[in-house]
């Protein structure tokens, strides 16, 4: 008979860490990195981990404490990840299932099922019924809106770590300027470098048809997100015009929302967000509208548990790399010849290095 695992906690630490290479895009710069640690403690003694990132630091207060009002309504229930979601979920449908109950959700969702690999003795691609494996992966903490001068420099550095693909962030106000740098990276990387980019949906349905055709013959993987995330039906036109596959997804905030892209042809790529979407659980409903779709799926940051989920999903493609986390883990993901390494250890691949993490709480 199987032993039953009761949650005893979740314990959520906000920090905000230092960013190895400080990221400007069309919306912004971000230098640092606030963090929401959770910790999922049961009656096994066994302990779960998971972390989110709440974007600007003028949410980190509200999201720790979200999933603090959470982490009470499910102390002592039974460690099982479906009927958590379940639960949450129904106590929250009349606020709305967005923003940051959406985040808080996701992470302790991710937390969950971490406990339950570990408490398994299983990785958590095993635990869901596949196995580690090397997945593609792009580095994209880099190449943001910068000078052209120092494009080359920041490009060698990237692909020094083990990788054959990156990704750019355009955006500028000027087209034009756009395309040079695009062809800067190009020039500095080679034809055997695969490149994607990231307007942060800077553009207007017209404006992104212009600058995706200027794009079109540049060998881009992708163009991602050019215009407002939720715009279905512009999507769906800039989409329809351009040669070049449009990427979205990092904001779907449900697979109900991917569902409605999908219906919409809005996009040829999907790359949603494990802290958006709704957590493993949410993930694993994603994954299997986009096998249904016949549309690859690429993932959001996140990369130690987004690792593993690409093992089990069906159409995976690419894995976003960021170090973003890393002042805090004491393992760290491997990258190798293009590819990052998930490992057989128990778990997501998530361990606290508890020393960091004191030096950066945030008060």
């Amino acid at each position: 008979m199987t032993e039953t695992i009761r949650i005893r906690r979740f314990v959520a630490r906000p920090v905000i860490v230092p960013m190895n290479l400080p990221l400007q895009t069309s919306t912004g710069a971000v230098a640092r990195a606030p963090l929401v640690l959770i910790d999922c403690e049961t009656d096994q003694g066994v302990r779960g981990h998971a972390y989110l990132f709440s974007i600007t630091p003028a949410a980190l207060k509200p999201l720790t404490a979200m999933v603090g009002e959470m982490a009470e309504m499910i102390a002592g229930d039974e460690l099982l990840p479906f009927e958590i979601e379940r639960k949450l979920t129904q106590r929250f449908t009349l606020l709305g299932l967005a923003g940051l109950q959406r985040l808080a959700q996701s992470g302790i969702d991710m937390a969950a099922w971490d406990a339950l690999a570990r408490a398994k003795g299983l990785p958590l691609a095993r635990l869901l019924g596949g196995a580690p494996k090397p997945v593609r992966a792009y580095n994209s903490k880099g190449l943001g809106i910068m000078p052209a001068g120092a494009v080359v420099d920041e490009a060698q550095k990237l692909l020094a770590e083990g990788f054959h693909a990156a990704k750019i962030r355009v955006g500028r106000p000027e087209a034009r300027d756009d395309l040079n740098f695009v062809r800067a990276v190009r020039k500095a990387v080679g034809d055997q470098v695969t490149l994607m980019c990231d307007y942060n949906q800077a553009l207007t349905v017209a404006e992104a048809i212009r600058r995706g055709e200027m794009l079109d013959d540049e060998g881009l993987l992708w163009i991602e997100e050019p215009i407002r995330h939720d715009n279905y039906a512009g999507c769906a036109r800039v989409a329809d015009a351009l040669r070049t596959p449009v990427q979205i997804g990092e904001n779907f905030d449900s697979a109900f929302a991917m569902q409605s892209a999908l219906s919409a042809e809005a996009c040829d790529f999907v790359m949603p967000d494990v802290q958006r979407i709704g957590g493993v659980t949410g993930w694993l409903r994603a994954a299997s509208l986009a096998q249904a779709a016949g549309i690859e799926m690429s993932t959001h940051l996140f990369s130690e548990v987004s690792a593993q989920l690409l093992c089990v999903t069906p159409t995976a493609h690419w894995l976003e790399y960021v170090d973003w986390a890393d002042a805090v883990l004491a393992t760290r993901l491997i990258i190798k010849d293009g590819f990052a390494l998930p490992g057989e250890e128990p778990g997501n691949g998530i361990a606290w290095d508890e020393v960091a993490v004191r030096k950066y709480l945030a008060a």
